[in-house]
């Protein structure tokens, strides 16, 4: 697949693109979580092996996949949205697609993922969520009892959304859990252990907020040993979406 990849700047970071040999029309944008990276020639979705099962899986069904630095750990930061956006219309005019994509998230990356999908509704076809993060704040409080965690949190997030860390506590502009519901297809495949992000925080309570809102979302559970052998079933999701171009 190596032919099939290159990298490119734009806005100071380096995006990549993976071209299938034969293309389905689709594509997908990934937005990583905290250790997620591109660089000149590779990124995270490559290197690690099994990110890289997931994304060769996804390639060899003819997705067009194409994914962003997006300032490392942005958080979910405005920044980060727009600079996703601004890829997904270089990726249109590059590549031969339809132009309402997938988006792929895992951890945090849902933060960025929902804002650009509530701005770019009608280019959407639908969201793939792994072990989300979705609700900040509340990712923030329960970190408050790990100190090492806790100020590694505050130092990412005050670089992210350009504050100090003495104005992180009331700074109000982190996307909310009710900011993030949105009516399009959502699926979620949560991790059962050894996860960065409780389930109780994020899963669950976005599963029943979509209930109660009447847009229900699938959550599947895996075990941590599963947690990369999901390629497959991201593709059927994705694909039952597709029937109307």
């Amino acid at each position: 697949m190596e032919e099939n990849q290159r990298f490119f700047q734009m806005g100071g970071q380096w995006n990549a693109v993976h071209v299938p040999e034969k293309p389905n029309g689709f594509g997908v944008l990934i937005i990583g979580d905290t250790n997620h990276f591109v660089d000149d020639h590779n990124s995270l979705w490559i290197q690690h092996i099994g990110r890289k099962r997931i994304i060769d899986e996804i390639v060899r069904a003819g997705y067009t996949v194409f994914y962003s630095n997006l300032y490392g750990m942005h958080w979910g930061s405005s920044r980060s949205v727009l600079l996703a956006r601004q890829l997904y219309h270089i990726i249109q005019k590059q590549e031969i697609l339809n132009d309402k994509i997938h988006i792929l998230a895992e951890g945090m990356g849902a933060l960025t993922a929902l804002q650009l999908a509530e701005m770019l509704k009608e280019q959407i076809r639908s969201i793939a969520l792994i072990n989300p993060c979705i609700d900040l704040s509340a990712q923030m409080e329960q970190e408050k009892d790990r100190k090492f965690f806790y100020k590694k949190l505050q130092k990412e997030l005050a670089m992210a959304y350009d504050v100090s860390v003495d104005e992180l506590k009331n700074f109000t502009d982190f996307p909310g859990l009710e900011q993030l519901l949105i009516s399009l297809p959502v699926k979620i495949w949560q991790t059962t252990t050894n996860i960065s992000y409780d389930p109780n925080l994020h899963c669950k309570r976005y599963e029943e907020l979509r209930q109660k809102s009447g847009f229900p979302i699938t959550v599947t559970y895996h075990l941590v040993e599963k947690r990369y052998a999901y390629g497959g079933s991201i593709c059927q999701f994705f694909k039952k979406f597709e029937q109307h171009l």
